[in-house]
């Protein structure tokens, strides 16, 4: 059943999947992008021999549209995820999308399911996931001669509700390891970290923290977003390594940082300095910035400033960077684009 803007609670959404009126599809096929279009339909049919059921070719992305003050609709930095979505692309043997039409696609979208982009004092957005799978039927390990490319949109409140300071556990799991690469570069697939999610959620955390996968030494990101601490000398650091996600908040929150004076700079980080840090937390498209209020390793728990109060640089960091997606700071040219 589509889903109602009158059934929506906008101050209590969750972060959940809504079956909208409208999203976006185009197909692939005898070596070139079909033309794309926005479709009701939001059931995909696909033969049992699809390549994606049995060798994982699938990518995805994520992305926000948020409803500023005067009532018009943002997007932040959506040429990222395009250019994001393309590099998975081509890590995993698809054909590229085409960037431009790829945000094309996205002010489609949203523009096609506005009214259920949240209201601005609501602070929940419009989460559109693009995602493309191999369709075409087969057998042999090979790469998938047909693909299907759809794009929806769903309101969402916070990933992780509030600036709250939230626990983490290091994982026993190496999750490059267990995806067969390390090279994680592009949006990949998270089903490797499931379990050890899972696992972590049960025993009371809000995710985990991996580890390298060479020397489990040092840190390289959370489950689902990023990693960064604040040192004690007060410079931004986060983890530079060939394995975690190239995260589109990431690279803005380093700018957001140096803004700031915090002289920001990425580098490895050990698991020992991480426990030191002045403050810290996890970034990310969902996640926002979600403050790390401890660090779990080994059974024995590492308070990172406090348990229930969010630091003052971590603080003053998301809400600069809220306040660009929102549309009521100035951040640097090209990052804010209006759905028109």
């Amino acid at each position: 059943m589509k889903q109602k803007v009158a059934d929506l609670d906008w101050n209590d959404l969750g972060f959940k999947y809504r079956d909208l009126p409208y999203r976006f599809e185009a197909k692939y096929k005898d070596g070139q992008w079909q033309e794309g279009k926005l479709t009701q339909e939001s059931t995909v049919t696909l033969s049992e021999g699809a390549e994606v059921l049995h060798y994982g070719q699938e990518i995805f992305e994520g992305l926000k549209a948020y409803r500023r003050k005067d009532g018009k609709i943002n997007l932040f930095r959506p040429d990222q995820n395009a250019h994001r979505f393309a590099l998975s692309a081509e890590r995993l043997a698809m054909p590229a999308y085409p960037e431009d039409k790829f945000v094309e696609a996205v002010k489609e979208v949203v523009k096609a399911n506005e009214e259920f982009v949240p209201p601005y004092e609501s602070g929940a957005t419009l989460y559109i996931r693009p995602y493309m799978i191999g369709t075409s039927k087969v057998l042999g390990v090979e790469a998938a001669s047909e693909y299907t490319m759809r794009m929806f949109a769903t309101p969402v409140g916070a990933y992780i509700k509030g600036l709250n300071p939230a626990a983490y556990v290091v994982s026993e799991y190496d999750r490059a390891a267990y995806a067969g690469t390390g090279q994680a570069k592009t949006s990949g697939n998270y089903a490797s970290s499931l379990l050890p999610t899972v696992e972590g959620h049960e025993a009371g955390f809000a995710d985990c923290l991996y580890l390298d996968p060479r020397e489990h030494k040092y840190v390289d990101e959370f489950g689902g977003a990023n990693f960064f601490g604040i040192t004690q000398d007060g410079q931004f650091v986060t983890p530079k390594s060939k394995s975690i996600l190239v995260s589109i908040t990431k690279r803005s929150l380093l700018e957001v940082a140096k803004r700031q004076g915090l002289n920001p700079v990425e580098r490895q980080i050990t698991l020992e300095e991480a426990f030191k840090m002045k403050e810290a937390g996890a970034m990310g498209t969902a996640a926002v910035i979600s403050p790390v209020g401890s660090i779990t390793y080994e059974g024995k728990k590492h308070v990172i400033h406090s348990e229930t109060e969010t630091g003052p640089i971590t603080t003053k960091l998301y809400n600069e960077l809220i306040g660009i997606q929102y549309g009521d700071k100035t951040g640097p040219e090209g990052w804010v684009q209006t759905v028109e």
